[in-house]
């Protein structure tokens, strides 16, 4: 006869969708117990697993279907875990409100998403300030023309405040202007931790209706200062079609969803590439509807799908230098989604 070890064994490998991790880990598969023939578990998801509900259940019955003697399975359904509590944070002074872009996997455009948004939010008369958290990678700067330049100083309350740069209506700190170019940022996080709290607190933002933090890829330190120094909005997901792309994304919008941060919506990027010569075409190159599967797995919306599209010119952001593209159009419609979505600017 099957033993309860037998039965935790089993039901081991099954695992979340976004964090991969084992659902007896996270305490959503619990009190296994055997009554004759008859195996027993409660079913305890948090609200942003109810997605996932059908699916687990399903799996865990087939699992324990599988082991000898076990001819009836009964799944309970039990409250969720309680979520951790989240540290204290704090507002930034004059700033109304933070939306994050992040991305769990590296060279999907996340940055090319968080620069066009925050420009695309501008030209609709916010007023925008741009966070290049991406300490390691900070390429901000070059897109939007300031890599040659340096920010200054002034002295408020006994406390020495950067000053951001202007470019192209909205105000940007990064580290890529606080560093020679080529020069590696070879930090553990601590060191990552303090930087990011002064580009949120030690900068002379002035009155801002949005800021927009470009993190870098992953679910590192950067994501969680972040999400534990600021109140934020919500995130927006950047993901393009591909596979391997889409199975950190899970992993990154997991990770906010676990913070109690809000996943604001999922922006496809790379979704199909149309010739010049013939922009009637469409090919997708890395494959379809990802990032709808993605969004529709989370509960969240689908924000944009974003065109594979050559650059323009360097140092001008593509919603601004070719704004009735297919890109340009969709960045531009973005922007307008996140600003109905937004509850604090005007």
């Amino acid at each position: 006869m099957t033993t309860i070890s037998e039965a935790l064994a089993c039901l081991r490998p099954l695992t979340d969708a976004g964090s991969g991790k084992s659902v007896l880990d996270l305490e959503w598969i619990r009190k296994p117990r055997l009554q004759g023939s008859r195996a027993i578990i409660e079913l305890a998801l948090p609200t942003h697993a109810n997605p996932q509900r059908d699916r687990i259940a399903k799996a865990a019955r087939a699992a324990l279907l599988a082991l000898d003697g076990v001819e009836d399975v009964q799944i309970e359904l039990a409250a969720a875990p309680a979520a951790p509590t989240a540290p204290q944070t704090r507002p930034i002074d004059g700033v109304k409100t933070v939306v994050a872009v992040s991305s769990g996997k590296g060279g999907v455009g996340k940055s090319t998403v968080a620069v066009n948004l925050a420009c695309a939010l501008a030209v609709t008369g916010l007023q925008v300030g741009l966070l290049d958290a991406d300490l390691y990678g900070p390429n901000t700067p070059i897109m939007l023309g300031l890599s040659e330049k340096k920010p200054e100083t002034v002295e408020e309350r006994g406390q020495q405040l950067l000053l951001p740069l202007e470019s192209w209506g909205i105000a940007m700190v990064s580290m890529g202007l606080l560093i020679s170019p080529g020069q590696p940022v070879i930090w553990r996080g601590p060191m990552l931790n303090g930087v990011i709290r002064q580009f949120l607190y030690q900068v002379k933002w002035g009155a801002r209706d949005v800021l927009v933090v470009d993190l870098p890829p992953g679910t590192g330190d950067a994501q969680l200062s972040l999400a534990q120094a600021v109140p934020m909005e919500g995130v927006v997901i950047v993901t393009t079609p591909q596979q391997v792309a889409l199975a950190d994304s899970r992993r990154g919008l997991a990770m906010f969803q676990q913070l109690g941060v809000p996943v604001l919506g999922v922006v496809e990027n790379m979704s199909w590439f149309a010739p010049p010569d013939q922009p009637e075409q469409r090919y997708a190159l890395f494959g379809e509807g990802g990032g709808a599967r993605l969004a529709d797995e989370a509960g969240v919306p689908l924000l944009a799908q974003l065109p594979l599209q050559l650059p323009g010119a360097e140092g001008e952001p593509l919603v601004l230098s070719q704004p009735d593209s297919p890109a340009g159009v969709a960045l531009q419609g973005l922007a307008q989604q996140l600003r109905k979505r937004l509850t604090t600017p005007r």
